[in-house]
């Protein structure tokens, strides 16, 4: 028996594509005989060549079926025996072109509602009943979804029209020299709505030094500024503490906050909810030819820290407020009017729909992937791609031995591409029983298919049976975890726009983290120190410009190169690749991975890849796969490969530049900081920005990783579980 066509039908609705098999589709050779999944395809006995079926005992049949996982179809076809059935090239090409013709990929939208007239739970029932039900199981669960619908349509609108994004930043300077490309033909000759210069009042000193607008990863980055002595107002538009995601991170990354003196390593441990002892990678493979499945990948470094997210930010608000900072929570962002002495800020108090305006020296955006303000800045290319991710934080409900939470899933598929889309799963132990899940794919940013939070959420609650074992109404549901996670694919250092006169996004709003892990959290972390000192010294020295502020950034040539990988783990928009291809990908890469020392993979998915490193593991790959060349043309196209050299050729250029440059220009800096800063501070934060880009990101051997997380590199027999 041998598998002769495998094919993703995407759509949950099973039935429908067994009774179009079944009825309506004619192979045009041979005579179907109905099964209970699909159909036989034989030669009527009076054709039948003497002789045919002699050698194997098998008969001359194909046998084409189809089975539902992962709410998709797929269809298999068999022939029973080695010689080939007759026509049987022209019945699979009618198979597949038939097939593709009655069930194309189809992109559901969230229906428009209005929730004066219905509760949101009425409103989407018929289109996400599974969704609905359970987000009815969870505390807040009708605010939560809410919000998922409206974070959904607010990025629809943002990725449909790319090419007018909503002005929220207008500047009262007709001489802006070099400014943003969003902020550019809109906003900074100082035209507003109505084409009149704006003009706020600075007669007066601003109110703060900072203000910081979102307060998730706004609120880590603003208690260190007030700790250092600033002045900061914290805008946040839910209510303070409250996080749509959990965040999980390895000790020797988290340790840049006890070094940074945010927080004492006793305070550390109390918001570090679980440690756990190993972290799995690994990707479905039934279907992959044997020399490309791979073991699980051991990554008992990486994330695997579960924090008390909401416990993290309420410890940085009191740490902000302690230090002076003010938090405006529930308080909408309305539009920034910036002129050559301070930010002027209208905000909107939501539960009482006041507006008011506050003043500062510099404006923070921290608001994430629905940022109007990144939107703007970059002008139409906010962002090349997205992880649409989606889950819960579980309390109890699984039944003992379904997971052990001594370990964590960093990265897991249980299937192929599902409806265009390779799935992927994250699973981390919390405090106690509790377990975070998430669900996400990597996507390409595209107005047709823009990526659906929603749509997301009823896989989720459907397929979670499939990957951990439950029975879902037995779940405690603690909150839902989900949002936009952006990726920008990087050609230089300089073609993101993060900056304007007195303005800097960070986080996701910059979204300049890393590809393969996607999340702003462990990029700001990792960047905390650099970001801070950059900036501690702009303000020092007011260099508060959109020149001297873009220097401000977490590029990383590393990190910039690898948006390839990610790009290999999408599927172009309304095109059907082989179920397996992705999976085949990643198992490539991630094998190669698992045959590695331990501390490769973690520099790795740390973003510390070295140059020398990145090729000797791609030659590897391309060895072990050649297909995999092909692969990447099909599905990057040949722009993107042209992009993609331009990356590759930096990186290369930064890997020797810091090789000429690491052994001295620190010391070097030092010695000359005390009198070069106060003389020329412009060229001084130049200076220390490109000593932070070389210095970031480099590789961390065995031995610098045990100083700061001895257990996981040298194994106990008791590994010491943080609760």
């Amino acid at each position: 028996m041998r598998e002769i066509l495998y094919l993703e039908v995407p759509t949950p609705d099973i039935e429908t594509v067994r009774s179009w098999l079944q009825t309506d589709f004619e192979p045009g050779n041979g005579e179907k005989v109905l099964t209970l999944e699909g159909f036989r395809l034989k030669i009527p006995s009076a054709k039948t060549p003497a002789g045919a079926a002699l050698s194997e005992n098998l008969p001359v049949e194909l046998s084409v079926f189809v089975w539902s996982v992962q709410r998709t179809t797929y269809l298999k076809v068999f022939r029973w025996a080695e010689q080939p059935f007759p026509c049987e090239g022209q019945i699979l090409q009618r198979l597949t072109k038939e097939i593709r013709s009655r069930f194309p990929h189809h992109y559901p939208e969230p229906p428009p509602i209005d929730l004066s007239q219905q509760s949101i739970f009425a409103a989407l029932a018929s289109a996400y009943p599974l969704t609905v039900k359970y987000f009815q199981k969870m505390p807040n669960g009708e605010y939560d979804l809410t919000r998922a619908y409206w974070w959904e349509q607010r990025w629809r609108e943002g990725v449909r029209n790319p090419q007018q994004p909503r002005q929220v930043v207008f500047s009262s300077r007709g001489d802006r020299g070099q400014g943003s490309r969003g902020a550019g033909e809109q906003g900074s000759r100082g035209a507003g709505r109505d084409g009149k210069i704006i003009s706020s009042s600075s007669s007066s000193s601003p109110t703060y030094d900072l203000i910081y607008i979102g307060g998730a990863l706004g609120a880590i980055h603003a208690a260190l500024m007030a700790k250092l002595g600033y002045k900061v107002l914290l805008v946040e538009r839910m209510p303070f503490g409250r996080m749509n995601r959990e965040w999980n991170i390895s000790r020797d990354e988290i340790q840049s906050l006890v070094n940074l003196g945010l927080v004492t390593p006793a305070e550390l441990e109390t918001i570090i909810a679980r440690e756990y002892k190993d972290g799995f990678n690994k990707f479905f493979d039934a279907n992959n030819p044997s020399k490309l499945r791979s073991p699980v990948l051991h990554t008992p470094t990486v994330l695997n820290l579960g924090l008390d997210s909401e416990k993290w930010l309420q410890m940085c608000g009191q740490k902000l407020q302690a230090a002076g900072g003010e938090i405006w929570d529930e308080t909408e962002f309305m539009r920034a009017d910036i002129d050559i002495s301070q930010v002027l800020l209208q905000v909107k108090h939501l539960p009482s729909q006041v507006e008011k305006q506050v003043s500062g020296r510099l404006l923070i955006d921290a608001m994430g992937t629905a940022s109007p303000i990144a939107w703007q800045l970059n002008g139409g290319r906010a962002f090349d791609s997205v992880c649409p991710t989606v889950g819960a934080a579980i309390e109890s409900g699984f039944e003992p031995g379904v997971w052990d939470s001594q370990y964590g899933d960093v990265l897991y598929s249980h299937g192929d591409i599902s409806r265009g889309r390779q799935l992927i799963w994250e699973l981390f132990p919390a405090a106690d029983d509790e377990l975070t899940i998430y669900l996400f794919h990597y996507h390409e940013v595209n107005a047709e298919n823009p990526g659906s939070l929603l749509e997301m959420y009823e896989d989720f609650f459907t397929i979670l049976p499939e990957y951990r074992r439950c029975d879902m109404d037995k779940l405690v549901w603690k909150k839902p975890t989900f949002g936009y996670i952006p990726g920008h694919f990087s050609v230089g250092s300089s073609d993101r726009t993060v900056a304007f006169d007195r303005l800097i996004a960070i986080g996701d709003a910059a979204s300049l983290q890393s590809p393969l892990v996607f999340t702003g959290f462990g990029s700001l972390v990792r960047n905390l120190e650099r970001l801070t000192t950059l900036l501690d010294t702009a303000l020092k020295h007011d260099l508060l410009s959109f020149r001297h502020l873009n220097q401000i950034r977490a590029y990383q040539s590393n990190v910039s190169v690898t948006w390839l990988f990610s790009k290999g783990m999408m599927v172009p928009t309304g095109k059907f690749l082989p179920p397996q291809r992705i999976n085949s990908m990643l198992n490539t890469f991630f094998g190669l991975l698992a045959d590695e020392p331990q501390e490769v993979a973690d520099n790795f998915i740390k973003d510390r890849c070295d140059w020398l490193t990145f090729n000797r593991l791609a030659l590897k790959a391309a060895r072990k796969n050649p297909a995999l060349l092909l692969w990447i043309w099909e599905l990057a196209g040949p722009r993107d490969l042209m992009r993609w050299l331009g990356s590759y050729f930096n990186f290369g250029r930064h890997a020797l530049v810091s090789a000429l440059l690491s052994p001295w220009f620190g010391r070097f800096l030092n010695r000359v900081g005390f009198w070069l800063e106060p003389r020329n501070p412009g060229l001084w934060l130049w200076l220390l920005a490109i000593n932070y880009a070389i210095a970031t990101g480099k590789p961390r051997s065995r031995s610098q990783v045990a100083k700061t997380n001895p257990e996981a590199v040298i194994p106990k027999s008791e590994a010491r579980i943080l609760n």
